[in-house]
């Protein structure tokens, strides 16, 4: 991801023959695909303006400035949509960027070390942390913590910490495969 900058969604594919692309949403803010909004395109960060957009299945069809065929839309698969991190939305208090959680030290209330946060899981009910343990701790395999007030206590993000409280059974579950 591109220094200073936050993904908004990812071009998964093309659709029809006057040059509409799908985009997977990567925000809760769908406001930025309005008409007139422009984004960042690529690694090159090139700015491209939305003139039309509409809802299709999990995703929405996109018609950027200057794309007007297939050929033109289909360069634009796989690249990502970005927007700089200092346009970002104001979040509530205690709501992060998944980026900001992503590599934060995982603690138990007692000082313990559990590992490092290596993903975001997005469910129905609410996120769920993947959590590598540090090396040679056991057990081997990941930790899902869920991304609720009974077990994330704490996030300190100029520390690079998050405090947890680990409910009963949570690191005796089960592998499933």
């Amino acid at each position: 991801m591109p220094d200073g900058c936050m993904a908004v969604g990812h071009i998964t594919g093309v659709h029809g023959l006057r040059g509409e692309v799908k985009v997977e949403l990567y925000t809760d803010f769908p406001e930025r695909f309005a008409p007139g909004e422009t984004l960042l395109l690529g690694v090159d960060l090139d700015e491209i303006e939305v003139v039309g957009v509409r809802p299709h299945k999990q995703s929405l069809l996109v018609q950027f400035d200057g794309v007007t065929d297939r050929t033109t839309a289909e360069s634009l698969r796989n690249l990502w949509l970005f927007v700089c991190e200092t346009d970002a939305a104001e979040l509530e208090e205690g709501v992060y960027w998944i980026h900001d959680i992503i590599g934060l030290r995982v603690v138990e209330e007692n000082g313990s070390v559990l590992g490092v946060i290596t993903d975001v899981l997005a469910t129905g009910a609410n996120d769920v942390y993947v959590v590598r343990h540090a090396p040679g701790q056991p057990p081997a395999q990941d930790i899902l913590l869920p991304a609720i007030p009974d077990v994330v206590r704490a996030v300190d993000l100029t520390q690079g910490v998050m405090t947890v409280h680990l409910l009963p059974g949570l690191l005796d579950a089960e592998r499933v495969d």
